[in-house]
This record gives C-alpha cells, sequence and structure tokens, in this order.
C-alpha cells in the first residue's frame, strides 16, 4: 500500500482546537498515513452558523490553494468544520479527494444505523447541516438535526459543561428519535466519541476519524 499524506484544514483560527482534531485524526489513522493539520490564522474563531462559515471562505480557500500548490505530496484533503465549510467548492477544483467532517459522519452514521441523528453545539447552525445533509442525500435517514446549547469554544474549556449538555441531548435522542446512532456535530467533539459510545451503548460518530477512514479508502 502507498504512503498516503493528508491535509486536514481546520477553517477557524483556533489553535487548540486544530490540536486536538490533528490528535483524532492521527488516531484513526493507518500506518502508511501521515497527517498534516492546519488553520488559518486570521478569520473566525469558531464557526457557528453561515455568517462565520462565510467569513471562514477567504482564509480557507487560500490556506488550501497555497498547500496544494506547493506540497505535490498531499494525497486528500478534509475539511474539518462540521458545517462542511466551503467543501463544494473545494471539491470542484481540486486535484485531490477533498472530504468534509460533517459529510463523512452522515455517511458513516448511515452505514451504522438504519436512523441516526446529530447532536450538534448551537441553534444557529442547524439549518446549515440540514441543508447539507439533503445535499449529500441522506436527510431521509436523520432523523433530527439537535442542538446542546454549546458555544463551540466551551468545547475548548474543561471547566465547562459542554460534555454534560452533550450527553443530556444524546439521552434525549436515544429516547424520543428511534435511532441507533448519533453523529457528533462539532469537530471540537472529536475527543468524546470513543467515550461516548461505551457510555451510550450506541455508535456515536466522530467526524473527524470518519473522514480520516473515507479519505484513506479513497486514495488507497
Amino acid at each position: 500500500m502507498r504512503d498516503i499524506h493528508i491535509l486536514v484544514i481546520n477553517p477557524n483560527s483556533t489553535a487548540s482546537m486544530t490540536q486536538k482534531i490533528a490528535a483524532a485524526a492521527r488516531a484513526a489513522a493507518g500506518p502508511f498515513s501521515r497527517i498534516t493539520a492546519i488553520n488559518p490564522l486570521e478569520g473566525p474563531a469558531a464557526i457557528q452558523g453561515p455568517a462565520d462559515g462565510e467569513a471562514a471562505l477567504p482564509g480557507l480557500f487560500d490556506l488550501f490553494e497555497r498547500s496544494l500548490k506547493t506540497d505535490p505530496s498531499i494525497s486528500a484533503v478534509i475539511i474539518a468544520c462540521f458545517d462542511d465549510t466551503g467543501l463544494w467548492e473545494l471539491k470542484a477544483k481540486s486535484r485531490v479527494p477533498v472530504v468534509g467532517i460533517g459529510e463523512a459522519a452522515y455517511h458513516v452514521a448511515s452505514v451504522a444505523a438504519e436512523r441516526f441523528s446529530v447532536v450538534t453545539t448551537l441553534s444557529v447552525s442547524v439549518p446549515v447541516l440540514e441543508e447539507n445533509l439533503q445535499r449529500t442525500g441522506l436527510a431521509a435517514r436523520c432523523v433530527r438535526v439537535r442542538a446542546s446549547d454549546v458555544p463551540v469554544l466551551e468545547l475548548e474549556t474543561p471547566e465547562s459543561d459542554a460534555r454534560h449538555k452533550i450527553e443530556a441531548e444524546i439521552q434525549a435522542a436515544l429516547r424520543l428519535d428511534g435511532i441507533g446512532a448519533i453523529a457528533l456535530g462539532c469537530a471540537g467533539m472529536a475527543d468524546l466519541a470513543a467515550d461516548l459510545t461505551a457510555q451510550f451503548k450506541v455508535p456515536v460518530i466522530d467526524g473527524v476519524a470518519s473522514a480520516v477512514r473515507l479519505a484513506e479508502a479513497i486514495t488507497a
């Protein structure tokens, strides 16, 4: 099997989140994969809804174009924002496969269970994710996109009650939605997936790991 170099771009400018994403990506990657994780130096510190997504596009597009121009070893690119910020524009012009973590999580969740729900951060993101589900053709498999009312940057603060809120929303989804899997709707939740899977005894899908494995499958 040939070596694979996967570039992971966090479209927001929060370096600590990029480090968390990089750790999740490397944990999921196979032995022949190399992960490089980067983020723009400027732009929104978090992407929460369409306005932040739009504001992040210039930095994301510039970083994407410069990276592919200067590093011919890149085999695939992952956009590490669950809103799949800029994904379709980049797919249309990229010389390598481009995978969004939202896109990847939806596909993996639909394989893991007939019906799934998404637990994301704030309600402002819900319409964006619902539109993305329509675009990927998996809206009929997703029962509900649920907001846990956790601001993205609270996921970077260990003393916050972010995990408790996410757990409560997963409990509600399992009780009310008739589902067999949960997709975690933020890259900042990547480090929670394994613990939450063990806690709730259903697949809790992290989009970062899902995207890495799909990128490996595509480029193998």
